[in-house]
């Protein structure tokens, strides 16, 4: 009897947890993920909506004549265009790309734009995760994406190879959006593991994933933030969902439902978990947050774009909100991307930073980002993140020894690399509290009262 009575509260304290938990996730917007990161640079924010442009021109098909050109035009020479392969050409292996060389900015340029939903059932192949993830060099990545980028680098190693050798001094940009984005992103995993056959250094190689999917491990999202950058508008639900990319683009009609099963789902999972599975993917690389709408606020706000190398909070939750699957879009990553690009040029010009200060900022910006990277390293292993392990240089900005990568490094490297800082840690702290006396015997320091 005292059973039943029970009952009324019990229920009561469910409706109340229910109630809260849906009242939390209504205000929870994207902004919180990226509240605590760095503002980002003009320096280098630059290429994003550049890269931007020249994946919406692989949707054109005569780049003299564009029909969907954004305002101001995709500010490219069509004779740069080295070339350019369609659906027929790619034989559903991939979707369409473009390798464009673009010598205004001592660049070469492979970008593979996202999926058309009318071709998806021709080339399925892109969204096949049946058989799992693939492990690759210590890690898993998406296996559908692998393969189709295996196909792009094995279809297109030599063209790049021949660009890089008749331009020595240009840097190698792997870009892409949605599907493409994440084709991309484990393509320049497979150009930093095969740098013999580019023939090019590693310092030389960056990737702009926009909107990626999730498509490799925690401790592989990490270890290749040197070179890889993922760029994400305010509440777009690709870089946050974990479920499969078939099912995401079948169900699209009702992607909504989906959504809200998969935001119950991660909210019920604790992180703990999350962080220890080596086979959950995550968004590539080094993080690139644009912000451009607020909490219980109407419209859009001068966009913030702030970045970070996260471990644990990396995109783990899906946003409710109308404006998930817009976020998504390209077009509106352009534009925002380039008004926040406006917005950090204003601020330096306001400020008449001269050329020579410039430079030394660009060294500083390199070493903060070394830093970062490395402390997100560190923090992997602190938190027993699956075949994580301690950093060693970081690639981007200092070139690694011979025969040494980031994906390929061996762990007893990296440990001894990690004892050394710590030895080196505490002798200065033995150093801050000891002197040693004439007998040779380390006493305290004495202080000035």
């Amino acid at each position: 009897m005292s059973f039943i009575c029970g009952l009324p509260i019990l229920e009561c304290v469910y409706c109340l947890g229910c109630a809260r938990w849906v009242w939390k996730k209504c205000l929870y917007t994207a902004g919180y993920e990226s509240e605590n990161w760095g503002l980002a640079t003009a320096e280098e924010f630059e290429p994003v909506p550049r890269i931007c442009r020249i994946i919406l021109s692989v949707y054109e098909e005569d780049l003299r004549n564009p029909q969907w050109a954004p305002p101001g035009g995709y500010g490219m020479n069509p004779d740069w265009v080295v070339l350019r392969k369609d659906y027929e050409d790619n034989q559903g292996r991939v979707t369409p790309y473009m390798i464009y060389l673009d010598h205004d900015h001592a660049e070469i340029i492979l970008a593979v734009r996202g999926l058309n939903l009318a071709k998806e059932s021709d080339y399925a192949v892109l969204l096949d995760n049946k058989l799992g993830q693939a492990e690759f060099h210590g890690g898993y990545v998406h296996n559908g994406l692998l393969k189709a980028a295996a196909w792009v680098f094995d279809a297109e190693y030599e063209v790049l190879q021949d660009l890089i050798a008749k331009n020595p001094t240009y840097v190698l940009i792997f870009g892409g959006h949605s599907l493409g984005a994440g084709v991309v992103a484990l393509l320049t995993l497979l150009a930093l593991h095969n740098r013999d056959k580019l023939g090019i250094p590693r310092n030389k190689i960056r990737c702009f994933a926009l909107a990626p999917t999730r498509c490799m491990s925690l401790n592989l999202a990490v270890r290749y933030a040197d070179v890889i950058n993922s760029v994400v508008l305010q509440d777009d639900f690709l870089p946050r969902t974990t479920t499969a990319l078939e099912d995401v683009f079948k169900s699209l009609l009702c992607l909504p439902c989906l959504l809200c099963i998969m935001c119950l789902k991660d909210t019920c999972t604790l992180e703990e978990k999350m962080l220890k599975d080596p086979r959950r993917l995550y968004a590539p690389g080094r993080l690139y947050h644009i912000v451009e709408r607020k909490p219980l606020r109407i419209g859009r706000f001068p966009p913030v774009v702030r970045t970070a190398v996260p471990v644990d909070g990396r995109f783990e939750h899906i946003v409710l909100s109308c404006n998930a699957t817009s976020d998504h879009a390209i077009i509106w990553i352009e534009r925002e991307a380039q008004w926040a690009l406006n917005l950090m040029l204003e601020k330096d010009q306001e400020m008449e930073i001269p050329p020579e200060q410039k430079m030394v900022r660009q060294e500083s910006l390199a070493r903060e980002h070394s830093q970062e990277y490395r402390a997100a390293l560190q923090r992997a292993v602190a938190l027993d993140i699956p075949q994580a392990y301690s950093p060693s240089s970081y690639g981007t900005f200092h070139e690694l020894h011979d025969g040494e990568d980031s994906g390929g490094s061996e762990r007893s490297k990296g440990s001894f690399l990690s004892n050394k800082k710590r030895t080196e840690s505490w002798n200065d702290f033995v150093g801050r509290l000891f002197d040693i006396d004439d007998s040779g015997h380390m006493v305290f320091k004495k202080t000035n009262m």
